[in-house]
């Protein structure tokens, strides 16, 4: 499963997600592909005032802030409902 996030550098909110899908993926592994939306006008007009946008399966499915739990169960769905590992220090 391939997920994308669109960025772009002295972005906190980017940091910040790029930390949350980090910590997801040690957990569900997929591949991760960042691109800045600066080099494309067509992203940078889209998405300027909206980063960071995740992209799941073709849909930007998370804007702005990413919560852990919801971006596992997110993956999980495109699984198929795959349980794959326990995640550690969340609540239930």
């Amino acid at each position: 499963m391939m997920v994308r996030i669109y960025s772009k550098p002295h972005c906190h909110l980017c940091d910040q997600a790029r930390e949350v899908l980090e910590r997801v993926r040690a957990r569900i592994p997929f591949d991760l592909v960042e691109e800045d939306i600066r080099a494309s006008p067509t992203l940078l007009a889209a998405y300027r005032y909206d980063i960071p946008v995740v992209i799941f399966e073709g849909i930007a499915t998370f804007k702005h802030r990413l919560r852990e739990e919801e971006v596992e169960e997110c993956l999980r769905r495109g699984l198929g409902g795959t349980h794959v590992a326990e995640s550690k220090g969340q609540e239930e």
